[in-house]
């Protein structure tokens, strides 16, 4: 039995999220049942975690077990050729028979995308998310600081989330611009449900004036969700990478 390990991108604005479920259409089975078609066997495909509807990825990784003897190099041409156009298998690995996606990783990369133009785009409407006024980059930058290292984040999750804990390292947090795009990026040991697009949502309304940089030290501390901005939209968010080692 065989180990592949395949890295994937996808545009999630048609499915909603990426965990199987009837009468919805879900990465997770539009991907099995191809695998399934090349190598006549059931096949069952573990992400490294979920992403919700609309939530884009750039690097998503999932494994599946496999009796096929098809070359390696050829699973993501054979994928590819036969998926929607709206996922594409980037890579595929033979890896150890314990490798598991999800057990296994040690680091996510997250990005949020907000284009700060005065109309917005027409042609990345389902890409970007738009804010039309003037945002404080600066104090930002400054803000984004304040989430890095190890928290209790339950002020940015959302109910329905199933982890025990809500302690979480975050490594790194950055904002970059390019243009009239403000890009947030957050890499940490592991997310809450909905914890990249609330921080974002937070940081928002720093740029915006209407919570203070000063003030993010004490919204994670009080742990109260109504402390922190808004949730938001699912479209502008990224699975950048994820990584293991």
């Amino acid at each position: 039995m065989r180990n592949i390990k395949l890295t994937i991108e996808y545009d999630g604005k048609e499915f909603n999220g990426w965990q199987k479920q009837p009468n919805k259409l879900n990465i997770q089975g539009t991907i099995e049942t191809v695998i399934s078609e090349i190598t006549n066997e059931p096949v069952e495909l573990i992400a490294s975690g979920r992403t919700d509807a609309g939530v884009h990825a750039l690097g998503q990784v999932a494994n599946f077990k496999t009796n096929s003897k098809l070359p390696i190099e050829k699973f993501p041409i054979a994928i590819n050729s036969k998926i929607k156009k709206s996922i594409i298998i980037k890579k595929a690995e033979e890896v150890e028979e314990d490798f598991h996606a999800r057990y296994n990783c040690k680091k996510k990369t997250y990005r949020y995308i907000i284009n700060n133009s005065e109309y917005g785009t027409a042609i990345y409407r389902n890409l970007e998310y738009c804010v039309p006024q003037k945002l404080d980059i600066n104090e930002m930058k400054k803000a984004i600081k304040y989430f890095e290292g190890e928290h209790d984040f339950k002020a940015f999750k959302s109910s329905g989330t199933s982890s025990k804990s809500s302690v979480r390292t975050i490594y790194s947090a950055n904002i970059f611009q390019e243009g009239e795009k403000i890009i947030i990026e957050l890499t940490g040991n592991g997310f809450l449900y909905n914890m990249v697009r609330i921080i974002s949502g937070t940081i928002l309304e720093v740029g915006l004036g209407k919570i203070k940089t000063e003030e993010i030290p004490n919204i994670i501390e009080q742990k109260q969700r109504e402390k922190a901005g808004k949730t938001l939209p699912a479209h502008a968010l990224y699975l950048v990478s994820v990584e293991y080692k």
